[in-house]
This record gives C-alpha cells, structure tokens and sequence, in this order.
C-alpha cells in the first residue's frame, strides 16, 4: 500500500481529484492493453510475410498472447488483492511493455509466440486491477460509468494503433510497431505517483488486521498481532478462487460471468483481429483506407461504451446489456452482407458501438458480485477464462473464412450473444448497491 495517510471513505466518495487520478491510472494502464493488442492485429500481414506463416499460425498468435493473459490475470488479480491495486498495476505494466518491445527482434514463429505470450501474461493483469481500482474509487450510482471510462482507455489505446500503424509500417516495418510499445514502461512510474489505494480496499486490509490482532491476543495473551501474522491471515490464493464458487448462488453468478466474458471476448477479438485484414485486402481498400475504416469502427466501440456506462447506471445493468446484445445481433448481421465501402464506413461504427459497447459494463458488474477481499483476483479469474475462450475467435475466424469467407464467418457471430442475452437472467441486479 502507499506510504502516505490514506484518505477516510468519506473523503474519498466525495474528493473528484482523487476519483480523476484513480480513473486515469486505471484507463491508461487498460489503454496500453488495447494499443499492444491491436498492433499486432496490423502487423500480421508483414509477420505472414516475414515468418512465411499460414493464416492459421498468424491468427495463434493473437490466441497465444490472450492465454498468457489467463495466467496474468489470476496470478496479479490475487497479488493486487493482497498488495494493492495502484502497486500491482505497475508491475503489470512493465512485464507487458518489455516484452512486447522484444517482439520486435522476434526471428520465428516460435521466439514470437514466446514473446507474446509473456507480453500476455503482463496484460492479463489490467482489465481487473483497473476495473476493481475504479468501481471502489466512486460512489456508487457512478460505477458503471467509471468502469466504462476504464473501457474507454481500452479503446483509446485501440484507437492509437489504428491511426499510427499504417505510417509506422509504411516508413520503418511492423518491427517498428512494437519498439513502439517499450515506451509504456515509462507510464508505469506516472500511473502510481500521488495515487493512493481506494479506501474500500484499505478498510478490508484494516479489517483483517484488526481480526487478526484480537486473534493473537486471545491465543497468546497479547494485544500485538504482528505485520507478518496479519499477512499470514489475509486470504490465501486458494482461499480466494474458492470463494467464485462458494455455494449454489456463486456458481451460478460466476458461470454467468464466464458466459459474458466469453461471448464479449470473442465477439471483439472475431471482429478486430481481421477487420484490417479483411478491409484492405478482400474489401480491396488498401493499408491506408483499411486503417481508416477500421479506426473509424474503434471510434463507434468508444462511442457505445460512454452510453453503455450512462444507460447502465440510470436504467441498470440488466436492460442495458440487453439492449447492448439485441443491437449486437443485429449490427453485425448486417455488416457482414456490406459491400460498398460508405456502407462499410458508417456500418463499422454501429457495429462497434454495439458489439464492444458492453465492456466497460463488465467492469461493473463483476466487482458488484465479489466481496472486495477477492474482488481483483475475480475481476481476472472470470474476464481472463473469457478472454481465453474468446481469444480462439481470431483461429476459428481464420479457419471459416478459409472455407467460406470472411463475410460468411463475420455473419456467425450474432449467434453468440444469443447465449448471452440469456445468460443475463443468472445475475442479480445490483445497481446503486454499496460493495461488499
């Protein structure tokens, strides 16, 4: 935890400053997730080139770098919940920048699957570190817009990659795209000066410490319990994965939330992982205008995770994942029978809007379902098993739109939040609730 006085829950409720400091530590760590994980989305095509890859072995590597995340997410998720939220998300930060600069001088497949890989484990961390330091930074009829803001830095990230990569690889390579990517590493000493842990977090380590005192004392008739027996007693990793499925209600919360995060996952990695792709080489609109389009579906996601935040904290998180699925199903449907490219352009960004519109909303309602004692370490747990599964998108994308088309793989999709739309009516509605 930070060396300095934490604040009273009273103080930091109702101090903005603080709020805007953790929102834009959580934002700009998720940010750099979804810069790196987009720019390697563009360098496929000059890694097919280089590697002399398939389709198939091209696309794995986006499948291998989200299954690194799995392993980063629940191993940080359960660090940050014993050390911290602001402290973790640094370390995070810098196994992925590191790693993702030394995919730059990757020789083969293999050395670049590696890289990937650990780059992923490092990006696993975010989405849950962040989400969780930002729904305990505000009160609570404002936690889904602020978890939506952490959203909003994914895409912002996405949004930067889409609007360099062109040029970077136009004028210097795709190696270049992720020498690019060492420059995070300096965010991660900006993201921890002056931001101090939520106070829903630091009342929680209270709370151990003050149970494990009165413990020591009556079984060694002292009043002292020492930092190292209080540490001892904080719930252990198994302790906290045990705790996603506690009881009946839990199993069914967190298998929900698995679906979610699944059929989330995959959605966005089916479209974003080939969209350039697709858009410059099958649509014939060139690197140029492929970037363009794409960057312009990026800005609908962006758009449709601010107005996911605002209709999920007026209306609450059930109907606005309806909503948000329904307009999925239907967007995607229509994009994928699109041909001409102003068609394309403006049909990009409903899709967008709709398809990943709902990300910011998970940030919200995982950390409404766990206790704050396990919420990071479940906030990753749950997000990353989705990310993972989800993460097979751009492979099974590949391999349907080897046999039939990209279009008709595209068209597929809508079938999947068909299981999330039902998947909704397993979770409780919880808006406005104080965290546990």
């Amino acid at each position: 935890m930070s060396a300095a006085t934490p604040k009273t829950s009273a103080d930091t409720t109702s101090a903005p400053a603080y709020r805007r400091k953790a929102l834009f530590a959580a934002a700009v760590g998720y940010g750099l997730d979804g810069f790196d994980l987009l720019i390697l989305s563009f360098a496929l095509g000059g890694i097919i080139s280089t590697f002399g890859l398939s389709d198939v072995e091209a696309g794995s590597l986006s499948t291998i770098t989200l299954f690194g995340a799995v392993l980063g997410g629940i191993v940080f998720g359960s660090l940050a919940d014993r050390y911290g939220r602001v402290r973790v998300l640094t370390w995070t930060v810098l196994i992925f920048a590191v790693f993702t600069g030394l995919s730059a001088i990757a020789q083969g497949y293999w050395d670049m699957a590696a890289y990937r890989f650990i780059a992923g484990v490092g990006i696993g961390g975010e989405f849950g570190i962040g989400m969780a330091l930002a729904a305990e930074a505000v009160p609570a009829v404002q936690r889904a817009r602020a978890t939506s803001w952490v959203g909003v830095g994914f895409q912002i990230g996405v949004f930067a990659a889409a609007i360099v990569s062109a040029p970077v690889i136009a004028v210097w390579g795709w190696r270049a795209l992720f020498v690019i990517g060492l420059f995070p590493a300096i965010f991660a000493f900006v993201i921890r000066r002056g931001v101090e842990e939520p106070d829903k977090f630091v009342q929680s380590q209270r709370g151990h410490a003050a149970t494990v005192s009165v413990d020591s004392a009556e079984s060694a008739g002292s009043a002292s319990g020492g930092g190292a027996e209080i540490a001892a007693e904080l719930p252990t990793f198994g302790a906290k994965i045990r705790a996603l499925v506690k009881d009946k209600a839990t199993v069914k919360i967190t298998f929900a939330l698995i679906i979610l995060s699944t059929v989330q996952n995959f959605g966005y990695f089916g479209i974003i992982a080939w969209l350039p792709n697709y858009l410059s080489e099958k649509m014939d609109l060139g690197v140029t205008k492929g970037s363009l389009w794409t960057a312009v579906t990026v800005i609908g996601m962006l758009a449709g995770i601010l107005i996911f935040g605002q209709v999920a904290d007026r209306l609450g998180r059930r109907p606005a994942f309806l909503i948000f699925q329904a307009g999925a199903i239907v967007s995607i449907l229509v994009y994928s029978q699109m041909t001409d490219p102003t068609a394309l352009l403006i049909g990009g960004f409903f899709m967008g809007a709709f398809a990943n519109g709902m990300l910011g909303g998970h940030g919200a309602l995982l950390a409404e379902m766990y206790p704050t004692q396990v919420r990071a370490t479940a906030q990753n747990v749950v997000f990353n098993i989705g990310r993972a599964l989800g993460g097979l998108a751009p492979v099974v994308i590949a391999l349907l739109a080897d046999s039939f088309g990209f279009a008709f793989a595209l068209a597929l999709l809508p079938t999947i939040y068909i299981v999330q739309f039902l998947a909704m009516f397993l979770l409780p509605e919880k808006r406005g609730a104080d965290l546990e």
